[in-house]
């Protein structure tokens, strides 16, 4: 196993303990799917004990550190140059309507700049994170972006409508931390999307950065309405020319 820092050994040991909750709440949510109310009003609570859990986990360890959370928004604490950037449930329409597809998202950042990522899929038993100049890992692995050349050959990924013809292979997933959790690990090739919340993609960036990937510059005091493209060196200025008006 490779060696980790002692914030990520708590960012990780955090998101195991969330996930034990959150795993047994989408078994509700599944069972919820055919009731005439729906599981909207459980998944919101499923959320904010998610968000709980891993703040207080979080804080045990480091108790000056700031915080971003998604519903709790931000919170300064003594420790303004560390902050802990959370996303509880991520893809939370993927979890309302039963869909296997979400994941925990932490992510520090300090002095301006990610220094380190996780996102945890709990269903799927997959773990993706980073620290900055130690590489980027999936489940213990060594990961690195994918090594296409051409884009015709590329899957990409988004969450956008998109309304031009950029001419890519895309999907969609409804997961923006898994999807760059992908890029880091050669399963997208590339990622694009508009008005994302930091949130969303905080952990995804030291990922992809480690795995050797390219993106967009981001300015990390800005909370929402964030635009980002992500992909390998080698397929970057491809993109971004078929991106051009993006």
């Amino acid at each position: 196993m490779n060696s980790i820092s002692p914030n990520l050994n708590v960012m990780i040991k955090a998101s195991e303990k969330a996930s034990k909750i959150l795993i047994r709440d989408f078994g509700e949510v599944e069972k919820l799917q055919v009731s005439k109310k729906g599981p909207k009003d459980f998944v919101t609570n499923a959320d904010l004990k998610t968000e709980k859990i891993l703040i207080e986990e979080l804080k045990k360890a480091k108790p000056h550190f700031s915080i971003i959370s998604e519903e709790n928004g931000v919170e300064n604490n003594k420790d303004k140059k560390n902050t802990w950037i959370i996303d509880p449930i991520d893809g939370t329409i993927n979890f309302l309507h039963g869909i296997p597809h979400f994941a925990i998202s932490i992510a520090l950042k300090s002095n301006d700049e990610i220094v380190s990522g996780l996102i945890y899929d709990p269903i799927k038993n997959e773990m993706f994170y980073a620290e900055k100049d130690n590489g980027a890992f999936f489940n213990n692995h060594r990961i690195r972006v994918s090594k296409k050349s051409e884009l015709n050959n590329c899957l990409f990924v988004t969450g956008e409508k998109v309304t031009n013809n950029i001419d890519l292979i895309y999907r969609k997933s409804g997961c923006a931390s898994l999807d760059m959790a992908y890029v880091a690990s050669g399963r997208y090739d590339g990622y694009f999307q508009n008005n994302l919340n930091l949130w969303d993609i905080a952990a995804g960036i030291v990922l992809v950065k480690e795995a050797g990937g390219i993106i967009n510059q981001i300015d990390l005091s800005v909370n929402t309405n964030i635009k980002i493209i992500a992909s390998s060196a080698d397929i970057n200025s491809k993109l971004l020319e078929k991106l051009n008006n993006f």
